[in-house]
């Protein structure tokens, strides 16, 4: 190498440093502007963090490991249409939160939000009570992925021994549960710092797995009409109408589509956050709808039997499907083991994201114990304390497995009604507020005075939707919340059992009775919304 080319090496290494150093500070600026200190490494780009956002969402996934509910309460018609109404109602809704992720990128998200936006008589209640909602959602959906993800290899184990249904039981799935939780732990905190890494890699099979599993039922089985498809409608409930039956049934896509939200609980992690988080989570729900629809599509397709189906694999029907259609149980065994890596794949991120937000509420002093969840590890910058907890509280939940598997189904209902319940809050308030025009655009991009943390000016983030548009597209998501968040407890038959009772109700209560009363009695001294650490 001679001089020339030497200088022009240097030259580069230096270029790079600086922009890196420049990436650090813009930053490091964005979050002191909302009066918080940096202290988690920034191991997430454009491209890793759009992988965590697919591979926690993994919608074409998900629609199979939820297809029995709306094959029950809608038919394969209500399960298309209702997937249709539940994507288009998500990129509604992640487009609101896109817009406050920009204006506030921070791991709290949704009770910062509220804090921030919330008239000044109730914010710091308001903002408490969704920092519960959204840490319950969250919580549960981590239980409720360990429990997809130990029940579906219970499901890879019947599918290759049929003779297991004879010694099935369900404690089986709960120690298989903990397996799963207890893995994702480590890849939390022993490699925490290669997650980023991980997440990238698994975009990769998300991706290729849809190609593996959808062309061999595509190409290989035989296919129903389109009348099949499209207009065959079930009302296995007994509801009074279809269309309630349709209500019901739609909880089950509204599952496969949860938790996409995960980057913005990453986001003092993530570089540029104010505007690669959006870009992520919009990019990363069109992908995964697009991948969902089309596999979706190509189940229906090759449904046959359903009876026989369901007789084979009674909780997860999309295996027998897979076997029927390509008539070779080592095939199926092979596709099916792809959705339960996915779905592993999707219970690590989503512990990840639940630990940042138990972690920032304690940093605000919002949870008992916050002493100690709000500590940071020296060695990998992980709040470990959080993850263990969350991994903790997730065994336990499974506990409930042990008497009665329909009893832990109130959990996964529960992980719905906490999140859009914590949704719904931050949208009504961000729509008071921009119809008030209290919103102003910040003209200054070196302004390095507070804003957007509660009881500053309120300024718009880079990403937004403007004018009539943002309003109208901000009351759609609120109506789309609203609708879901009703449906979540209902049970799926009009006739109520102890057996099929959605207990998502009485944990829903019991949280946020827990929380008042925490509240009035001890966290109101302590908690006073969000600090200014600075």
């Amino acid at each position: 190498m001679d001089n020339m080319d030497a200088i022009s090496f240097e030259e580069k290494g230096v270029y790079v440093k600086e922009t890196t150093l420049a990436s650090v500070v813009r930053d490091d600026a964005t979050l002191t502007r909302l009066g918080k200190k940096p202290v988690l490494r920034r191991n997430f780009g454009f491209m890793a963090i759009l992988g965590f956002s697919c591979t926690v969402l993994i919608t074409w996934e998900g629609s199979l490991t939820t297809f029995l509910a709306g094959l029950q309460n809608g038919g394969p018609s209500g399960i298309l249409y209702g997937f249709l109404v539940v994507w288009v109602g998500t990129l509604s809704v992640f487009a609101t939160l896109s817009e406050l992720v920009s204006m506030a990128p921070t791991s709290g998200g949704q009770y910062h939000w509220v804090s921030m936006l919330a008239p000044s008589s109730c914010r710091k209640f308001l903002g408490y009570l969704t920092g519960w909602l959204a840490i319950t959602g969250w919580q549960a959906l981590v239980a409720s992925g360990g429990f997809v993800t130990g029940t579906m290899i219970q499901g890879l184990i019947l599918l290759t021994h049929p003779e297991y249904a004879a010694v099935m039981k369900s404690w089986h799935g709960t120690l298989l549960f903990w397996a799963v939780v207890l893995f994702s732990y480590g890849i939390n905190t022993a490699v925490g710092g290669l997650l980023a890494k991980f997440e990238g890699l698994v975009l990769v099979l998300h991706i290729l797995g849809f190609f593996a599993v959808i062309l061999p039922i595509a190409l290989l089985s035989p296919h129903g009409s389109a009348k099949d498809v499209f207009d065959t409608w079930v009302n296995a409930g007994m509801w009074q109408t279809q269309g309630l039956s349709f209500g019901v049934g739609i909880i089950g896509n509204v599952f496969a589509f949860l938790g996409g939200d995960g980057a913005i609980h990453m986001s003092e992690e993530i570089r540029n956050a104010a505007v690669v988080v959006p870009r992520s989570l919009m990019t990363g729900l069109t992908v995964n709808g697009t991948l969902g629809l089309a596999m979706l599509l190509a189940t229906l397709y090759s449904l046959g039997d359903i009876d026989t189906a369901l007789a084979e694999n009674p909780q997860y029907p999309f295996m027998a499907i897979f076997k029927n259609a390509v008539g070779s149980t080592a095939a199926a065994a092979i596709m099916s083991s792809i959705v339960v890596i996915m779905s592993f794949s999707a219970t690590t991120g989503c512990l990840a994201s639940t630990s940042r937000i138990y972690w920032a509420f304690a940093r605000d002093r919002g949870l008992p114990g916050w002493q100690v969840l709000k500590k940071i590890s020296p060695r990998t910058s992980i709040p470990e304390y959080s993850v263990l907890v969350t991994v903790i509280i997730s065994m336990l939940l499974s506990l409930v497995n042990f008497g009665n598997s329909v009893a832990f189904n109130g959990v996964i209902s529960i992980s719905i009604a906490g999140l859009f319940g914590s949704y719904l809050i931050a949208s009504c308030l961000l729509l008071y507020r921009r119809v008030t025009g209290a919103i102003r655009v910040r003209l200054d991009a070196d302004d390095d005075t507070l804003t957007n943390t509660m009881g500053e000016d309120l300024t718009w983030g880079p990403w937004r939707l403007g004018g009539a548009f943002g309003i109208a597209n901000n009351v759609f998501s609120c109506g789309y919340l609203i609708f879901v968040f009703f449906f979540s407890f209902w049970p799926p038959a009009r006739e109520v059992t102890p057996e099929n009772f959605n207990w998502a109700v009485v944990v829903f209560g019991g949280v946020v009775s827990f929380s008042v009363i925490y509240y009035v009695t001890w966290a109101r001294k302590i908690y006073t919304g969000p600090i200014v650490e600075l």
